[in-house]
């Protein structure tokens, strides 16, 4: 996709507010923290009677999911609802876009009918980026993943999940383990550890699947489980995306359990109290046992929970941010503002 604007300028406003969601890389420990402690504030909603806040009330939340994904989908829709917003869910396979209609068009069709927000789920790497530059003023444009690129709002719900278990970030080692190479949300992880300002981000796998500039990243690689596991407080396991895959990177599923699925054995190398996650699904016996993955140490179900509540946080935030950038824009544009003040 071909985007001129950089990140950092497009999803925030003049004020430092997020009026969109793209990436989790250059956003402050400010506004990342932010983030952290306006889903705490959403937690909550899921255990009450009524699981409805009013915030989003009136507004229009598009589903736009050009890849399938089951669990983002459905939580972003509970997240949209819980803040009492209507929300569409366009099936992209019967959709104009398969019977020739560029996405531009669908979008703006979907802009006519007055539509608030769309969150973007695309094969393509820069696809949110390119649908928010286009995008009409106050719609708030929300990357659901896209190609290898980013998933900032996965990586927002791990955060939220290291910090309700293990606290203050400068204090941990977190290593990130699998298929690195396809992984968007090991990206998206990296800039908001580094945001967070965490002790240090490990990454481990196989040379074939580790690119080199995860160091320039911030990043230290290590290819050996057990020197990469030891003394971490946080283990993060990827899902090994055959689908992605092009080429023979691996001699075999079995071998990559064998020096890189995460056993209990291997789990010993880290501190005893260490966590385990995954963004899911899980590939029980490829990347992780059931013996850790049902664990008490796992906090794979625990990231599901959270992650409605982190995205009831980013889709209140833009939508937050989109309408102050409209009601400044709209102020500068008045030719009796100075006259009434």
């Amino acid at each position: 996709m071909n985007v001129n604007t950089p990140p950092d300028k497009l999803q925030l406003n003049q004020q430092g507010q997020l009026q969109h969601f793209l990436t989790t890389e250059g956003l402050s420990t400010e506004l990342l923290t932010e983030i952290l402690d306006t889903a705490e504030s959403f937690v909550s909603v899921g255990k009450q009677a009524v699981k409805k806040v009013p915030l989003l009330r009136g507004k229009t939340v598009v589903n736009l999911f050009f890849e399938a994904s089951t669990r983002t989908r459905t939580t972003f829709e509970l997240a949209a609802k819980r803040l009492s917003a209507d929300v569409l869910n366009i099936d992209i396979s019967t959709s104009a876009t398969s019977k020739g209609e560029s996405l531009m068009d669908m979008l703006w069709n979907l802009e006519a009918m007055d539509s608030d927000m769309f969150v973007v789920r695309h094969q393509a790497s820069g696809a949110p980026h390119f649908i928010a530059e286009f995008v009409c003023p106050n719609v708030a444009v929300i990357n659901a993943g896209d190609g290898r690129h980013a998933h900032p709002t996965q990586a927002m719900l791990d955060m939220y999940t290291i910090r309700r278990h293990k606290g203050d970030f400068s204090q941990l080692n977190v290593a990130i383990v699998g298929d690195v190479l396809h992984s968007r949300v090991a990206r998206s992880q990296i800039h908001a550890l580094r945001g967070l300002n965490v002790g240090e981000v490990r990454v481990i796998g196989p040379k074939t699947l580790i690119p080199a500039d995860f160091e320039n990243m911030g990043a230290k690689i290590y290819y050996d489980m057990a020197k990469g596991l030891k003394d971490v407080d946080v283990v993060i396991m990827l899902r090994l995306q055959k689908e992605r895959m092009q080429s023979a990177l691996l001699p075999s599923e079995s071998e990559f359990y064998r020096l890189y699925g995460l056993t209990q054995e291997k789990l010993a190398f880290a501190r005893p109290d260490a966590i385990v996650m995954h963004p899911g699904p899980i590939n029980r016996g490829v990347e992780i046992e059931s013996a850790v993955a049902d664990s008490p140490r796992s906090v794979i179900l625990q990231q599901v929970n959270y992650g409605i509540a982190v995205r009831m946080a980013v889709l209140s935030m833009a939508m937050s941010g989109q309408t102050e950038a409209y009601n400044l824009a709209n102020q500068s544009q008045d030719p009796n503002r100075e006259e009434n003040q």
